[in-house]
């Protein structure tokens, strides 16, 4: 008798550097990656919004995922890049990212859901943890990360 092999549901991300950090965004929210660019201040918002691009005639707001999450400000590189999220609840969103590495796909087995821990600010980012190629990758909570915006 043929054994019956399961095949579990996959999920791709980008995955992205923050620092020395590796995290994950699902592909199904990105919906373009530019260069870095000029961004227009927009004057009294919350230190994160960096301000407004100019994407095809669209205006987007741009935010600092690093500040937003208590880390250091960004620092532009060659490597820095905006990532242009739809989200459902949400309009075009721009966030800043330090560099783009690769596009990987996860079974649902290989992600590990988090405990909400609401002592832990960053940990609120996150939805999970993705084990990959030895490694791990932060997959970010995209919804609370531009809550707020």
């Amino acid at each position: 008798m043929e054994e019956l092999k399961v095949v579990g549901e996959t999920t791709q991300f980008i995955v992205i550097k923050l620092g020395d950090e590796q995290y994950g965004i699902d592909i199904k929210y990105i919906d373009n990656i530019v260069r870095m660019q000029h961004i227009t201040r927009v004057p009294k918002v919350d230190a994160y919004l960096k301000g407004v691009i100019n994407l095809r005639g669209e205006v987007i707001p741009v935010m600092s995922i690093r500040i937003k999450m208590g880390l250091d400000p960004d620092v532009e590189t060659k490597s820095t890049r905006i990532i242009i999220l739809k989200l459902e609840q949400h309009s075009t969103i721009g966030v800043i990212v330090d560099e783009v590495k690769e596009v990987v796909t996860l079974e649902n087995d290989q992600i590990e859901k988090m405990a909400y821990d609401a002592k832990e600010e960053m940990r609120s980012f996150l939805c999970g943890i993705g084990k990959c190629d030895g490694g791990l990758i932060s997959l970010l909570d995209l919804n609370s990360v531009v809550e707020n915006v």
